[in-house]
């Protein structure tokens, strides 16, 4: 299968956006496919424009109603190198909230960008798009099953888990291809990858930061860069983190602010509802994509915190291409109990205990049993997923289940 064109899974998310909202914002990494998204995906007849084009960009600054003026809908790649174009667009939505519009991209959160003053509030919908999953890179246009495991009663799971397709695949080798389409997809080798993602790192250190900020340092930008992929599945010290990198906290703080706005970086916050139990409440540290953080790591051999990330970035494509909000957290009390991820939709909680085992035993279940007993009248069945190919109850209220049947 061509993998220019493998299905997504926020576009029918997207379409459905279009019919509603005069504008749609799709962010994410650069190279997380979102001009494929724009161009080969998304059906109907749209002027296109990128601002990586030197002509749009002086375009832009001389006459920007040229790009957002007239009938036909328009599609704007990589907005945030124009955050002024804004302007025009809320000017002509206000004038006309026909919807579908304009279809706008950015490989920058255009809500947390300092630059951008014009948020279009109750003009646009704003879409995230992350790195493939592994459903989305075998060609199945999806993520993980975690709607249906949100909507299925807990004592059909193992049902649930054991009807879904698939083959054990090897959770190191989807580690370093990571979700990026050209390494993930069309590059076969580890030689090739890594070149890739040398160039990857090389454009946003030298062009892409610049869109979003001053780096006064770039040698300094990459060991934080570098310092935090040593750091995957950790909780966050940013004081410590700067001092091993020789930084203030205030510049590691804006450095790790800036790989956030970029999508690289992922800070998962704690789940901070307090019953009975002190909680941590300091964020976890992950990246976008486990690739990019092993190549940046200088390290090709995943460990569980990694598998941990895989899950993690599944589970954050599903959660921001639903229309409904959910959020992820992880948990952690004070005494060392701790559960990777809680799903929390409307009032229903999922947690998920990781283990790069492919024997899960008794004693794993114990955290997620700790989780359900503090917030049982919520909380579902524990999930916890396994390298191995056990489906199984170990306790009557955690399901142990391999990760690809899953994912």
């Amino acid at each position: 299968m061509d993998g220019t064109a493998l299905p997504r899974l926020v576009t029918a998310s997207l379409t459905d956006r279009l019919r509603i909202m005069p504008a749609v914002v799709v962010s994410g990494t650069r190279q997380s496919g979102k001009s494929t998204l724009v161009q080969e995906l998304i059906p109907g007849t749209r002027r296109y424009f990128t601002l990586d084009d030197l002509d749009v960009i002086d375009m832009v600054r001389s006459d920007p109603t040229a790009l957002v003026g007239g009938d036909q809908p328009t599609a704007i790649d990589e907005v945030q190198r124009a955050p002024e174009l804004l302007h025009e667009i809320k000017r002509a939505i206000d004038r006309d909230r026909k919807p579908g519009q304009y279809l706008l991209t950015g490989s920058a959160n255009l809500l947390l960008m300092s630059r951008v003053s014009e948020s279009l509030a109750g003009r646009a919908s704003y879409l995230t798009l992350w790195p493939m999953t592994r459903r989305e890179q075998i060609g199945l246009g999806r993520g993980g099953i975690w709607e249906e495991l949100l909507s299925t009663p807990g004592k059909e799971w193992l049902d649930l888990v054991a009807a879904q397709p698939g083959n054990r695949e090897d959770w190191r080798a989807l580690c370093r291809r990571g979700g990026f389409p050209q390494p993930a997809v069309h590059l076969e080798t580890a030689e090739e990858r890594a070149i890739w993602f040398d160039g990857y790192v090389r454009t946003y250190l030298e062009r892409d930061l610049r869109d979003i900020s001053s780096i006064s340092s770039l040698p300094d930008f990459r060991r934080l860069m570098r310092a935090a992929c040593h750091r995957v599945g950790q909780i966050l010290n940013q004081v410590e983190m700067g001092r091993d990198v020789a930084l203030s906290q205030a510049t590691a703080h804006r450095y790790l602010n800036l790989l956030e706005t970029s999508y690289l970086l992922v800070r998962l916050p704690a789940f901070a509802v307090n019953r009975t139990k002190r909680l941590v409440k300091s964020p976890k540290l992950y990246w976008g994509d486990t690739g990019l953080a092993l190549h940046l790591a200088q390290t090709s051999e995943p460990e569980g915190a990694h598998l941990e990330n895989l899950v993690l970035c599944d589970v954050l494509a599903w959660r921001d291409a639903r229309i409904n909000q959910a959020d992820v957290f992880y948990w952690r009390t004070r005494t060392g109990e701790e559960v990777d991820l809680v799903i929390e939709a409307a009032d229903n909680l999922i947690p998920i205990e990781i283990k790069a085992t492919e024997r899960p035993r008794l004693g794993d279940a114990a955290h997620l049993r700790a989780f359900r007993t503090e917030y049982g009248d919520r909380s579902g069945p524990g999930l916890l997923l396994h390298t191995g190919s056990t489906m199984e109850w170990l306790t009557p209220d955690v399901l142990a289940a391999p990760w690809w049947k899953v994912m």
